[in-house]
Parts: C-alpha cells; sequence; structure tokens
C-alpha cells in the first residue's frame, strides 16, 4: 500500500512549466489591464503584446492566441497546402501532442525527420534526406517545421548555426519555413543568441508564454505580413477570436518583461537535479541543455518510481517506460530541488535495485 499522498503545499511539482502559478506582481497586471473588444475594436493590451513580441522576433506581425497548439496549427493552415506533405522532425510537437491537427485540420500528411547522425534532432543532412525528389506518383512537400527548444528529446536547443542550415535547406527547395518556439526564449537565454536571430531564420514562429516565462495562458505566432495575410480569418475560424483579451495577454506581456532573464535560474536547477540522479542504480540523464531533463532507466519501471516519488510530494511525468522527464520552473527554488534530487535518488537506488535482482 502506498503512503499518503504529500500535502500540495510541500509538494516539488516538476511535471511541466505549464504548472506555474502567477506572480503576486503578475497577478496585480491582469488586474489592472486595459481591455477592449479584440475582435470587434482591438484589445489594447493585446496590441502592446503583439507589437512587444514582433519587435522581440524581428517580425512584422504578431498575433495573439489562446494556445500554442493553436498557434502551431494556425502556422500550418496559412503556410502548407492541402494534399501534400509537411517535413518535420519525428519526435516533435506537432506529431506527438496535437491529436493529428495537421491531418485533421489542415488535411496535409506528416513525413518525420529522423534525428541526425550522433544528434537528438534532425539537421540539414537528415532534412535533406528525407525530402522526396518531384514525382507522379508521391505526395509533394509544401512546409518544413522545425522546433526549438525541442521537447520530446529533452529541451535541446538548436543553434543558430543548425537552425540556419536547416533553414537553408528547405529554402533551396521553395518550402517554407515555420518554427514552433514555445521554449524559444529558453533556446535564447541558454545560448545567448538574441531571439530575432533565431526567428529570422523562419518564415513564422510562434512562442508561448504559459511555460517557463509562466504566464497562465496565451502564445503568439510571428512573421511577414504576407506570410500572416490571412491570421485573423484563421484564428477566428478556429475559435481564437476572444474579446476582452487583454485580460490574458497583461498576464504574458508581464512574462515576457519580467520573467526571461531569470531563465538561467530553470537552466542551473535542471543541471543540479542532474547531477543528483545520474548514475544512481544505473539510471542515466540526458545532459540537459534548458530546463527540461530526462532520466533513462535500465528496466521499466517509470510507473513505480513517478508514484512513489508522488507519494513523497515530487511530481514527476512519465515519458516511456523507460523514460522520465522533470521540468523546472519559476515555482521551484534551490531547496525544493534538493530534495526532489535526493527523494528520486532513494527511489531509483531501490527500485532499480529489485529490478535488477528480480
Amino acid at each position: 500500500m502506498s503512503a499518503s499522498p504529500a500535502p500540495a503545499a510541500s509538494r516539488v511539482d516538476l511535471r511541466s512549466d505549464t504548472v506555474t502559478k502567477p506572480t503576486p506582481a503578475m497577478r496585480r497586471a491582469i488586474a489592472d489591464a486595459e481591455v477592449g473588444d479584440d475582435v470587434l475594436d482591438g484589445d489594447p493590451t493585446v496590441r502592446r503584446l503583439e507589437l512587444r513580441v514582433a519587435e522581440l522576433l524581428g517580425k512584422e506581425r504578431a498575433f495573439f492566441f489562446p494556445s500554442g497548439t493553436m498557434a502551431n496549427q494556425a502556422a500550418v493552415l496559412l503556410l502548407a497546402r492541402r494534399g501534400t506533405e509537411v517535413l518535420l522532425d519525428a519526435a516533435s510537437h506537432l506529431i506527438e501532442w496535437e491529436h493529428a491537427g495537421l491531418a485533421a485540420i489542415a488535411g496535409v500528411q506528416i513525413r518525420p525527420v529522423p534525428a541526425g547522425a550522433g544528434k537528438r534532432v534532425m539537421d540539414a543532412a537528415s532534412l535533406a534526406a528525407t525530402i522526396r525528389p518531384p514525382s507522379l506518383h508521391a505526395p509533394r512537400a509544401s512546409l518544413v517545421c522545425l522546433e526549438n527548444t525541442h521537447n520530446g528529446a529533452g529541451g535541446v536547443v538548436t543553434p543558430l548555426a543548425d537552425l540556419s542550415a536547416l533553414a537553408g535547406v528547405a529554402r533551396a527547395q521553395g518550402l517554407p519555413v515555420h518554427m514552433d518556439g514555445a521554449r524559444l526564449w529558453n533556446a535564447a537565454a541558454a545560448t545567448g543568441t538574441p531571439l530575432d536571430r533565431f526567428a529570422q531564420c523562419v518564415d513564422t514562429v510562434m512562442v508561448s508564454f504559459s511555460k517557463g516565462l509562466g504566464a497562465p495562458v496565451g502564445a503568439v505566432l510571428a512573421g511577414s505580413s504576407d506570410a500572416l495575410a490571412e491570421c485573423w480569418i484563421v484564428r477566428k475560424r478556429m475559435g481564437g477570436g476572444m474579446r476582452q483579451a487583454g485580460i490574458l495577454a497583461a498576464g504574458a506581456l508581464h512574462a515576457v518583461e519580467h520573467h526571461r532573464e531569470r531563465l538561467a535560474e530553470d537552466h542551473a536547477r535542471a543541471r543540479a537535479l542532474a547531477a543528483a540522479v545520474d548514475g544512481v542504480g544505473g539510471a542515466t540523464v540526458v545532459p540537459p541543455d534548458s530546463n527540461i531533463l530526462m532520466v533513462d532507466l535500465p528496466a521499466p519501471v517509470v510507473p513505480t518510481v513517478v508514484a512513489r516519488a508522488a507519494d513523497q510530494g515530487v511530481l514527476l511525468s512519465p515519458w516511456t517506460m523507460t523514460r522520465l522527464r522533470a521540468v523546472t520552473h519559476l515555482d521551484v527554488d534551490d531547496a525544493m530541488i534538493a530534495r526532489a534530487g535526493s527523494v528520486l535518488a532513494g527511489i531509483l537506488e531501490t527500485e532499480l535495485g529489485r529490478a535488477a535482482a528480480a
């Protein structure tokens, strides 16, 4: 029988960086937000957010969306053609976690690109090798999608040179490029590369506010005026036409202005947690580039490890039967990471020891 769950106040929630609560300052910004009907007249706080993020990304326009998933799907609708295929990393969020939206909404087929040789994500060589030559018997490609940082690969950062090479392959084939940059803020913090340098490699880019930045909701899709010419209509058609959306945008705007500089703290805490559990009982960590830590186990005991950790107040995400995930964020401090590392190391030593002895 498992122990009684730890009280909520004592939990260390590492399931995702989406679990954060608005800070007191963010709540004040939300409460004081200037609002209007964004569908009829335009909401002033939404406009400020869109203009600020477009400026940071070096793009002409930006549109506020309720979620990154909706913004990703809108980008595919805008850039791809129905009945064609979209090339993207085989473990990308657009494939794994968006409920087949590419097929159901945009009417396109996915063509997964394997990771590059010796890498955890696709590179220019693997993309070039996956693009089909023109044929009367196969669907044509109409879009390439990138992801930075890459969630499923453990928060991997695609550095600017690699991103530019990927975009070069796509453009040599006449293909537009969209980037799922939900955690692009983390990529910039990890590398010191300005956001606009990353964004200049692609036609459209989505950035999220509800992950590393800690806002309660929202994302932006940014790009050129031409690429986003139909974005307002596409967003409205998908149910993303919001009214007094400044209530939401105010939290996102506060996060953009006040939470970007502290992302390096999350990255350091992910490394500290990695150091605490790497090698324990045969576990190996995927060295974290940013705030996501993947831990690979030599036996299929992830459900047991996750359940036992939860009983002790440390919440983790099962990824596969042999891989678990932990994500650091602004609601987790150094002491909480130290506690999580101690708890997880103890459980790994016990459970992997049992598995090895069985």
